[in-house]
């Protein structure tokens, strides 16, 4: 049998990457976790980890031996969070962490449908609504932050141009897919004899000045991969974290800029939106660990993000 204590030093090294730093964490010594970590091999009875110069790596046997170790630490983990709501009293308390546009969109309105929920029978914790505790930040941070259960869930993204890997020991709820419009000023719509509306085609624009997101976020690479796509490497003169500043640059005529649906502003007067002619579209989904979607404080959440995601479809004009 399996020691779940083990599981779980072997578990944080996965995440930490040594020994020294998995020892931290977990407030024990180097010398403790080693043999911890001897102690379970012995039990699996195959090699878990192997030596990659001056540190340990994982074998396959310890990668798949950490993907269950996810599992069964998160239902543990649970069982857990359940039996302290019913000692306190409490509906249970959920993390999660989004990406800005999606910050913006979903999590308001997931806020007030939550809000909206009838109080269940006393004792029922859950069926409860949950408390949200929300975080924002950019689909790289908060993938990492799910894997340290520094939150429940991470709303992410990912261009049908630039897909990303499902995380190891996470399970995907897929929100909605949207359309990345092309932004221009009416003036250079005009130019290039487009109407309101009509789809573009994205090598047109090859000489004209471009606005980029920042070169740190995955919106970035996608506007260069779209147009690497399309024969051509953009003029950057101006980037910025916010999808806002872009769109009022192009308003001003400063250049053009490709823009998510869900990431446009409220007001779109000046800008004349132009879907591309070789369709780019974000996948927007919620990240929970596996085995973890079950428990009724995640599932009441991610049932909500899925309505509102679908009602942003039923009540947001598309161009």
């Amino acid at each position: 049998m399996i020691d779940v204590r083990r599981l779980r030093l072997l578990r944080e090294l996965s995440v930490q990457g040594t020994v020294t730093a998995a020892a931290e964490a977990l407030h024990l010594t180097g010398p403790a976790v080693s043999q911890q970590l001897a102690a379970l091999e012995k039990e699996a009875g195959v090699p878990l980890l192997e030596k990659h110069g001056r540190t340990l790596r994982l074998t396959y046997a310890g990668q798949r031996l950490v993907e269950h170790a996810d599992v069964i630490l998160g239902n543990l983990a649970a069982a857990d969070a359940e039996l302290q709501a019913l000692r306190a009293g409490q509906r249970g308390t959920v993390l999660i962490t989004a990406f800005p546009s999606a910050a913006r969109v979903l999590l308001p309105p997931l806020w007030q449908l939550l809000a909206q929920d009838s109080e269940a029978e006393v004792g029922d914790v859950g069926a409860m609504r949950p408390e949200l505790r929300i975080t924002e930040a950019e689909p790289d941070v908060s993938v990492e932050m799910l894997r340290r259960r520094e939150t429940d869930i991470a709303v992410a993204h990912a261009y049908s141009l630039l897909p990303r890997p499902l995380p190891p020991g996470c399970e995907q709820h897929r929100l909605m897919e949207e359309p990345v419009y092309l932004a221009l000023h009416p003036d250079t719509a005009a130019a290039h004899d487009l109407t309101p509306h009509q789809p573009a085609e994205l090598a047109d624009f090859r000489d004209e000045g471009w606005l980029l997101p920042d070169p740190r976020t995955y919106c970035h690479e996608l506007t260069r991969r779209a147009c690497g796509a399309a024969g051509f490497v953009p003029s950057p003169i101006a980037a910025a974290t916010d999808f806002s500043v872009l769109t009022a640059l192009v308003a001003a005529r400063a250049g053009v800029a490709l823009v998510p649906r869900m990431a446009l502003p409220a007001d779109t007067r000046g800008v004349s939106l132009h879907p591309l002619t070789a369709p780019v579209t974000r996948s927007v989904y919620a990240l929970a660990r596996s085995g973890e979607a079950g428990q009724p404080r995640l599932s009441r959440v991610l049932e909500g993000l899925q309505t509102v995601a679908l009602n942003q479809y039923s009540v947001t004009a598309f161009v």
